[in-house]
């Protein structure tokens, strides 16, 4: 039994790219991430729809994104798609175009966990303000598009952070990964 758990770990190892008794390091990393701002995104929100345990809010025109190298309109169809879990948490599954103030469309994704306190939770059922210092809601995003201007975006991994949110509309700022 030990021998086989040594082939094991030693397998492992070498899947990894390690030689033979070499042993990963788990206190700390071999790259770093930098985050470069991309854009904000700001959009009114319908009432939920609520179809079964999932909450449907449609993001009605009216919303925007506004950074330094793009800046253009939410336009329907946009929506988000949250999922609530056992634990309390909320899965999170945005779907929007944008089209650019000059006239380019962008398909953006995002998905990512939003969770709550009960304190949070009860404020924004009342109509009231959550910040990023209220609850944890980070989302990973991605765009499409055709544009020659915009295909950078296509390349491109980034997150965003909720920086406002109530029960009409939310703000939340994307970052690019690098």
């Amino acid at each position: 039994m030990r021998s086989l758990m040594l082939r094991t770990m030693l397998a492992f190892g070498f899947v990894m790219g390690l030689a033979p008794g070499e042993v990963a390091s788990a206190q700390s990393p071999t790259v770093s991430i930098e985050a470069e701002y991309l854009m904000t995104l700001e959009a009114p929100l319908d009432p939920p729809q609520v179809v079964g345990s999932r909450l449907i809010f449609n993001l009605p025109a009216g919303g925007s994104v506004h950074g330094p190298k793009i800046n253009g309109s939410i336009i329907p169809p946009a929506g988000d798609w949250l999922i609530p879990m056992a634990d309390g948490s909320i899965r999170v599954d945005v779907r929007l175009t944008i089209k650019t103030d000059d006239g380019e469309l962008i398909f953006f994704e995002a998905s990512g966990v939003v969770v709550p306190t009960k304190e949070a939770t009860d404020r924004f059922n009342k109509g009231e303000v959550i910040t990023s210092k209220d609850e944890y809601f980070v989302t990973a995003s991605k765009f499409s598009t055709a544009s020659k201007k915009y295909e950078w975006l296509n390349h491109l991994q980034a997150v965003g952070k909720m920086v406002t949110s109530q029960t009409t509309k939310i703000k939340a700022d994307y970052f690019v990964v690098r």
